[in-house]
């Protein structure tokens, strides 16, 4: 049998494929006609009310003289302004992502002897069944490290002898388990692939029990397993940025109605990668690295504002890049005037470019986070204002941390397992009907026909 079948989209196919997607258009009218909140957001793009949460909070909006008002973008994570949680570590020269995590499934800070015993668990979880990436990563290594991910963690299940328990402590032990896994089977997959489709030498690095989550993501990954302090304290921030972000996010609302129908933690944390999985969600950190290194070759002086200026223009226009008509990296659902993680991130980004010699190049990233903005108030009819997500300079510090743009996203899972965890356990523990949305039927009633006569 040709193995081609898998993939080939025939003829047929192409017709079939018109007729569904005409069986599925919907009049836009309808929309409104019937209130329809698409989305889950109502017209001016607020998200539609569908839970409550401890776990985080987005705030972008402020209200003065009884009008909402645009406001800085703040991230809480607990009632933690997560600028003041990396602040704290990073001043006391700690590693954050094992702290943070405590926080967010536990609802307090560790002390020195929590956080102690709290990393020790997650190092002694920090190993995969026998032969698992002979047997399982190995075979049939797949082009997308998110595939490879989900299906990993799916497989798991077969080796656990308590899958199908949704009591809280065996959810708690599930989740902490995979919270400690995920960097392993991510870059094991990785590897997998770069040997087999690319022919790289293929490195299989134990994990370190003293090793940091960041340390030893890339203590794994690199050939040589060395890398510098601010490397890993870079890659820790990014962790704890990329945690959690508010119970609004597809790949959490994911979780709680996956995990509502009371099936598996492995299955629950696999339907939440294949939403990470999605551009619209996860994959933007790649767009940003690639339309600036497009940027880069297009335009001649990158200190030049009108230059610089003109390029975003034509970015808007769907003349350059992708032809998409979009800034990557620019604007998000939430944040007007700005996103606190890309905030935060700035100055540890500026730090680590000095530190490769890359000045140039976060200077061009600085200036297009000040000139897009204005661009796209002067080219399109905004209702809110637009700032730089965490996506903007998230790409830029992977690239310079030299890993490969298919472990991008996996980067982001590896630090949303956590958030994910956290909205899991609360669901369990407030113990509530399965989330079943309402569709309203439009279509008119039919009359069966016979075959003769239709």
């Amino acid at each position: 049998m040709d193995h081609n079948i898998y993939s080939d989209i025939t003829p047929e196919i192409i017709h079939l494929a018109k007729m569904s997607e005409q069986a599925g258009i919907i009049d836009t009218e309808l929309f409104t006609k019937y209130e329809v909140k698409r989305g889950l957001r109502d017209l001016n793009g607020k998200g539609v009310l569908a839970g409550l949460t401890h776990i985080s909070d987005v705030r972008a909006s402020e209200v003065i003289d009884g009008k909402t008002v645009p406001a800085h973008g703040r991230l809480f994570y607990r009632g933690y302004d997560v600028k003041d949680l990396v602040n704290g570590f990073t001043r006391e020269n700690r590693f954050g992502f094992e702290e943070v995590a405590y926080l967010l499934l536990f609802d307090k800070l560790p002390d020195e002897k929590e956080l102690s015993s709290f990393s020790s668990m997650l190092a002694g979880y920090r190993t995969l069944p026998t032969s698992f990436v002979r047997d399982i990563i190995m075979k049939a290594p797949s082009k997308d490290m998110m595939n490879t991910l989900a299906r990993s963690v799916l497989t798991l299940y077969s080796y656990d002898d308590r899958a199908d328990d949704t009591s809280l402590p065996n959810v708690l032990r599930q989740c902490l388990q995979l919270i400690s896994l995920f960097p392993l089977l991510s870059i094991y997959g990785y590897q997998a692939y770069s040997h087999y489709h690319d022919g790289n030498s293929l490195f299989i690095h134990s994990p370190q029990p003293e090793l940091s989550t960041a340390e030893n993501i890339l203590h794994i990954l690199r050939p040589d397993s060395t890398y510098t302090p601010l490397e890993a304290k870079l890659l820790d921030i990014a962790l704890v940025l990329h945690m959690e972000h508010g119970g609004g996010n597809n790949s959490s609302f994911t979780t709680h109605v996956v995990t509502s129908t009371l099936t598996d933690t492995y299955s629950v944390m696999a339907a939440a990668i294949g939403s990470l999985k999605g551009p619209r969600h996860g994959g933007a950190n790649i767009k940003v690295v690639q339309m600036f290194e497009t940027m880069k070759k297009e335009i001649s002086d990158w200190t030049d504002r009108d230059e610089v200026a003109e390029y975003l223009k034509k970015l808007l226009n769907k003349d350059a890049f992708d032809h998409a008509g979009l800034i990557y990296g620019v604007g998000h659902a939430v944040y007007s005037k700005s996103d606190p993680r890309a905030v935060v991130f700035k100055s540890f980004v500026e730090k680590l470019s000095e530190e490769k010699g890359l000045q140039k190049e976060f200077a061009l990233y600085s200036l297009v986070e000040e000139l897009a903005p204005e661009v796209i108030q002067k080219e399109r009819k905004m209702y809110k204002g637009v700032s730089v997500n965490v996506d903007f300079y998230s790409g830029f510090v992977y690239n310079m941390l030299g890993l490969p743009q298919e472990l991008f996203t996996p980067i982001f899972a590896i630090a949303r397992i956590v958030g994910w965890s956290a909205h899991r356990m609360e669901e369990l523990a407030n113990n509530g009907k399965i989330i079943r949305p309402a569709y309203k039927p439009i279509g008119e009633d039919r009359t069966y026909l016979d075959m003769d006569q239709r």
